[in-house]
């Protein structure tokens, strides 16, 4: 099923014109609130920070209070219709933890996407074996880890990539990534083979950071992150930067800007996409073929 806009990125749009519209003013936290009877400040500041779903009545007044005019209020109102959308997402998404909905929400209504990793396969990448195997080998250093629902939610999220109006999307990763680090033989083959068969796609671009590329005066990020990007120039860009518990959801766009650069030189950096898929290529014909195994006897 396709999504719309994505209600996180809407409701931190919403929150970034209505804390203007309330300046513009020169209107307190507190003042707002004494006019509308709100009991105290907190509901209008997570709603300005983006933080919780709109009620659109509460729009509606907050506009009323502001004085804003017809096209600008109507434009608001579908915004905040956007940020207020649960239960069609909840259809869509399925079961979902919190982490990989997150991940879910700014993915769906993306028109460009870039992850950058060091260690991993993408989750947008991986196939179910080497997502299985991956999850496993971190649900030892997290809690509460559901290895087979965490697979499930992947493959919702990889529908993305197949819709017919899919996002540009670029997958920067080390070279080390390329290799099997400890996968049996089949799962990394098969992880090879999805990666040559994405790249074929003409809004999938890997690319490959070479061993050594990151050292000296070249970037390394310290941490994975996603870049997002929307068809409404409007919506703020946003990177989730991801960390061993949690997600670090940024958009001011200082940082933003920040990530923007890292990107750029990491392209500088890496691999064109025409040698990735010779590296790849290369690293699938020196793997291995698994032996099948021998049956046992019986007597």
């Amino acid at each position: 099923m396709p999504l719309s806009a994505s209600p996180v990125v809407r409701r931190a749009r919403l929150g970034v014109e209505l804390r203007r519209l309330r300046r513009r003013e020169s209107l307190t936290l507190e003042q707002v609130c004494l006019r509308l009877g709100w009991a105290s400040t907190s509901k209008l500041s997570r709603i300005e920070l983006g933080q919780s779903r709109p009620d659109l009545a509460d729009v509606l007044d907050l506009l009323d209070v502001y004085g804003v005019p017809s096209p600008q209020r109507d434009e608001l109102i579908v915004i905040a219709r956007d940020a207020a959308t649960g239960r069609g997402w909840s259809r869509a998404l399925g079961e979902m933890g919190e982490r990989q909905r997150a991940y879910a929400e700014l993915e769906a209504g993306a028109e460009r996407i870039v992850e950058y990793q060091g260690v991993l396969v993408p989750g947008l990448l991986q196939t179910p074996a080497y997502t299985r195997l991956r999850v496993s080998a971190g649900a030892l250093l997290t809690a509460d880890v559901d290895v087979e629902a965490d697979v499930r939610a992947r493959a919702v999220r990889q529908e993305l990539l197949a819709r017919a109006d899919p996002p540009h999307y670029t997958a920067l990763v080390e070279e080390r990534v390329c290799d099997p680090d400890g996968l049996p033989v089949d799962v990394w083959r098969e992880q090879l083979r999805r990666l040559l068969a994405l790249a074929e796609r003409s809004h999938v671009d890997i690319r490959v950071l070479p061993a050594g590329a990151s050292s000296g005066d070249a970037p390394h990020p310290l941490a994975p992150f996603s870049y997002y990007a929307y068809p409404d120039p409007a919506d703020p860009r946003t990177v989730l930067v991801e960390t061993l518990t949690t997600d670090l959801r940024l958009t001011a766009e200082a940082d933003v800007a920040h990530y923007e650069g890292i990107v750029e030189r990491l392209l500088a950096t890496a691999l064109p996409a025409e040698a990735t898929v010779e590296l790849l290529a290369r690293r699938l014909g020196s793997a291995p073929v698994p032996r099948p195994r021998e049956p046992r006897g019986t007597g």
